[in-house]
């Protein structure tokens, strides 16, 4: 789709959003493209993580003004609309077995938050700005904010980023903890990339998709629940092709060489 690009370059699946004149605002086929182009690089062995990131000033604005405006102007934008899977536009990031990394270029905000918010760790641009945006909208903490951003950056700080909307520079997203690194901008994807390489060197990419599964599981259960989950787990992969292989390489001097996922 031309406005979401997909480019696989071993171990790394690079999406990028193209609509840098709408600052890379989300339409419904923007949405349906990510997913998409999300699903192709589970599909692909040659993937290990995923690094999404935008052309242009933006990461992303958003929802489309064009398409906010139709959601909210529907007979039925008020009801829940029926679903099996987890709500929310980028609640699936959570439950995709390999990692998925945001590398923040710019503008981020609303819809573009959350899809930075719902990655597993976000690498930012000197040059990005961060605001949430929606109750300026006269929305709510949408898609999981209410419950992800508390976690990153503690509650004080989530309610009011939140309350205000404030927009953020990409030092002060670094200072709360709502992004892990920030360099320059011409530095951004290769630090990305730099990062999915390391961990197709030295990790393995199914003990890689359990521990992000365990993790995200475990934000919510109790620690006795939490701890004999990854009990019952940790056993299943020491029977594992990829324990031995670890074990070998450790004896033998050399890499690991992992299966890995698709």
């Amino acid at each position: 789709m031309a406005d979401v690009e997909l480019e696989i370059a071993d171990p790394v699946g690079l999406i990028r959003l193209n609509r840098p004149e709408k600052l890379n605002a989300f339409t419904y086929d923007t949405l349906r493209g990510i997913r998409a182009a999300v699903d192709s690089c589970v599909a692909d062995t040659r993937v290990v993580g995923i690094v999404l990131t935008g052309t242009g000033r933006g990461f992303s604005a958003g929802l489309d003004s064009a398409t906010l405006a139709e959601v909210t102007s529907r007979p039925d934008a008020g009801e829940t609309p029926p679903s099996d899977e987890l709500p929310g536009i980028f609640s699936y990031f959570l439950e995709t077995p390999k990692p998925i990394i945001s590398a923040v270029n710019g503008v981020t905000a609303g819809g573009g938050l959350i899809m930075a918010l719902m990655s597993d760790l976000r690498i930012a641009a000197e040059s990005a700005s961060f605001t949430t945006v929606f109750l300026k909208r006269g929305l709510i903490a949408e898609h999981g904010s209410s419950w992800l951003l508390p976690r990153l950056v503690g509650v004080g700080r989530a309610l009011d980023l939140l309350w205000m909307s404030d927009r953020i520079s990409a030092a002060e997203a670094l200072n709360m903890g709502l992004v892990e690194q920030v360099v320059p901008a011409e530095q951004l994807l290769d630090r990305a990339f730099a990062y999915v390489r390391r961990l197709a060197r030295t990790s393995a990419p199914h003990a890689i998709a359990a521990t992000k599964k365990l993790v995200y599981s475990h934000l919510g259960t109790g620690y006795t629940q939490a701890l004999r989950e990854a009990e019952r787990v940790q056993w299943k992969f020491v029977a594992a092709p990829d324990a031995r292989e670890g074990a070998m390489a450790l004896i033998e001097k050399r890499p690991p060489r992992f299966q890995r996922l698709g």
